[in-house]
């Protein structure tokens, strides 16, 4: 085998290879000699096929093979023989062969990953959300336990704010009506953000059985693009107010919540173990997001286009697999690859650069760090023993836990090199807006 290697780019290299075709000719007869031991043909007996007819019948179809056998052998070889990272997928080019023609020659053009030029993290600041779960977040968290528990009761008087009212409508512009415009026995929440400010705010004081007539003037960014700017007549007939009830904070409220005999002592010790567990995982979740972005601000680095638009696909993908689990018509949307470039750069990036970190840094996951965040997660589960070895049955489960892991690690590393201010910060603030990107 003779292969040339050629520098197309900065990143993009093209391999020339070229296979004696004595070689291939060898593998072909091998193969053949080896098929006509035990092929069946109708009129010979299985193993008395002349070598002859075989070559006439699957000749072409095992060189295709030994082709194909040949040029994946042939360029691995040449990858490590030149100490070549090949990043996502080759593209393969036969040369056209003549009658004089005594070798099998083709080219592979590709990427390689490139070199991960890490920064200094020494003057780098990562604010550490600092919050200690105490008697008042327990009960904003009971207080909302009882909110997602509400029920709602009928009442004779007109409709206020957080009621629950059920209502007919019909909307039309310029007499006539129009799509999305009508509606039976809606339920919704006066105040609750559900529907326009203007048709909100016609609702507050109506009973039941109660009807109204109103002008709504649609914003001209409304996402429903043929009512967008217009004015519309509604009529609106209300047929039921319910006013929101919450569950009294006793025994049967504490049972409803998991805790058996109803102990509220228990239960308020329970819901501040869950509180403290979710304040943990948010802080760490922004204590994280702020260490990705420093590593992606202090970091040089030429990414694979190839390896960009394979997460491009992956992730345009997911989305589909996403939408119809909810039932979307996948078909009719759009799906441009500029929706996923950026955080498709981003992932790639930061793959990249955890890559070199834990190489470079020794930040491998060790059996027992996997272990022991098996066990964490496992253990808001009732029966944690199956759980921990549902996750050592996959390989799959287990190499996203492994993958954890290593976060985790090169989050630490990072700690311990940059500057890390612990700041308080409000509970409703970590809550509302400490969700992981």
């Amino acid at each position: 085998m003779q292969a040339s290697i050629e520098t197309l780019g900065s990143l993009e290299r093209r391999l020339n290879i070229a296979v004696p075709l004595q070689e291939i000719d060898a593998e072909v007869d091998s193969r053949l000699k080896r098929l006509a031991r035990t092929v069946k043909m109708h009129g010979f007996r299985p193993g008395k096929v002349p070598f002859k007819v075989v070559a006439q019948h699957y000749g072409g179809q095992i060189r295709q093979e030994v082709l194909g056998d040949t040029l994946q052998k042939s360029f691995g070889d040449a990858v490590r023989a030149q100490n070549l990272r090949v990043a996502g997928y080759p593209k393969f080019e036969a040369k056209p062969a003549s009658d004089s023609t005594q070798q099998f020659e083709y080219s592979a053009t590709f990427e390689v990953y490139p070199e991960v030029a890490l920064g200094s993290l020494s003057d780098r600041a990562i604010v550490r959300p600092a919050l200690k779960v105490g008697d008042a977040e327990v009960d904003k968290t009971i207080e909302i336990l009882r909110a997602q528990r509400t029920v709602y009761a009928p009442v004779e008087r007109g409709a206020a704010k957080g009621d629950r009212v059920t209502m007919s409508y019909t909307g039309t512009i310029e007499g006539v009506e129009f799509a999305g415009g009508k509606a039976e026995n809606q339920a919704v929440i006066v105040g609750g953000g559900q529907l326009l400010q203007q048709f909100d705010d016609a609702l507050p004081g109506m009973k039941s059985g109660d009807s109204k007539q109103f002008e709504l003037t649609f914003p001209s960014d409304y996402h429903g693009k043929e009512v967008a700017g217009k004015t519309a007549s509604f009529e609106v007939r209300v047929t039921a107010v319910e006013e929101p009830r919450l569950p009294d904070i006793d025994a049967d409220f504490a049972r409803g919540l998991g805790v058996a005999d109803g102990n509220i002592a228990t239960m308020r010790d329970e819901v501040k173990a869950n509180v403290e567990r979710e304040v943990a995982r948010r802080v760490k979740a922004r204590v994280k997001e702020q260490v990705m972005q420093a590593l992606l601000d202090t970091t040089r680095l030429e990414l694979p286009k190839s390896l960009v638009q394979i997460e491009v696909q992956r992730m345009a993908q997911a989305m589909r697999r996403e939408l119809q689990q909810r039932g979307a018509a996948v078909d009719t949307l759009p799906f441009a690859p500029e929706t996923f470039e950026a955080p498709a750069q981003r992932r790639v990036s930061l793959g990249l650069i955890l890559a070199e970190l834990v190489k470079s840094k020794g930040l491998h996951a060790k059996p027992e760090q996997v272990r022991t965040l098996i066990d964490e997660q496992a253990q808001s589960y009732e029966r944690p023993d199956e759980v921990v070895k549902w996750y050592y049955q996959s390989p799959e489960r287990l190499a996203e836990i492994e993958s954890l892991v290593l976060e985790d690690n090169v989050v630490n590393w990072v700690l311990s090199v940059a500057k890390v201010e612990d700041q308080s910060i409000a509970f409703d603030e970590l809550m509302d807006k400490g969700q992981a990107k």
